[in-house]
């Protein structure tokens, strides 16, 4: 019955997403098999935390601001989600999700909502950063950058990261209520939510500025992280080829992850 009633609401969410055209066909696939894996396998709980993401991450993205769509072509990935964005986001959550199904114990859940944090602190400094008006410094030596420059970071996308984590542990708190999980501290949850989007977030921005693939417009002679830019193949620029955008996720996502549980585990 779980699995039914995950995949219908799964169906709901990622339809209406298609209709937004904040998913593409492949991403609304992934999402309704996900969310289904989520809540079946799971609870509110989970599949919670999964949707509050999802929901502000695509309301987020559907910002406009003069310069959005100019950014957009120097990303890998834009603000319609495909399948490989949705299983990045939220494929290492559902491991968990499943773990805890066939082992339940504390260890996934504050591994969870670290992973989710993260997702969600990345997502929400990336829509809203690039709102400031003043221009990002990189993480490494505070050199001014341009907007959207990979490694970038701003006051305002910080905070932006900041409250999206905390967001995420403040709604596990409720959510573990409404699931009838036993009773946990609202406060170790919220800043377990804290330091795991800001560790993944910060994370995503130092590996960002050295180690991810970037390559170079050889028209206009911008780097970015994109295949094209200015109608044109772009070339090599420095990093590793294998530290792709999804590989700098999945990664941020384990230390956020781990951030949190460290937390959870010394309070």
């Amino acid at each position: 019955m779980l699995w039914i009633i995950g995949a219908l609401g799964a169906l709901l969410v990622a339809g209406a997403a298609y209709r937004k055209q904040s998913l593409s066909l492949s991403g609304m696939l992934a999402a309704i098999a996900m969310g289904t894996i989520y809540f079946g396998a799971g609870n509110a709980f989970w599949f919670g935390i999964l949707l509050i993401f999802f929901i502000s991450s695509s309301l987020l993205s559907k910002l406009h601001h003069d310069n959005k769509a100019e950014l957009e072509l120097t990303y890998a990935k834009t603000g319609r989600r495909d399948a490989g964005q949705v299983f990045a986001n939220g494929g290492l959550g559902m491991v968990f999700v499943l773990l805890n199904a066939i082992v339940p114990m504390e260890l996934w859940e504050f591994l969870f909502i670290g992973v989710m944090a993260t997702v969600t602190s990345d997502t929400w400094a990336t829509e809203i950063g690039t709102l400031s008006k003043k221009p990002p410094r990189s993480v490494l030596t505070g050199k001014i950058l341009t907007a959207g420059a990979s490694g970038g970071v701003s006051s305002l996308g910080t905070l932006a990261a900041a409250a999206g984590g905390a967001l995420i542990g403040a709604a596990s708190w409720l959510l573990r209520m409404i699931s009838g999980m036993p009773d946990q501290s609202f406060l170790l949850l919220t800043l377990a939510g804290l330091a795991g989007g800001l560790t993944g977030a910060f994370t995503d921005s130092i590996l960002g500025a050295t180690v991810q693939q970037m390559n170079r417009c050889t028209v206009c002679g911008r780097e970015v992280e994109s295949t094209h830019h200015c109608g044109n193949k772009v070339e090599y620029a420095r990093g590793w080829k294998w530290m792709s955008n999804d590989a700098v996720n999945a990664i941020s996502s384990i230390a956020g992850g781990a951030a949190a549980l460290l937390l959870g585990v010394i309070i």
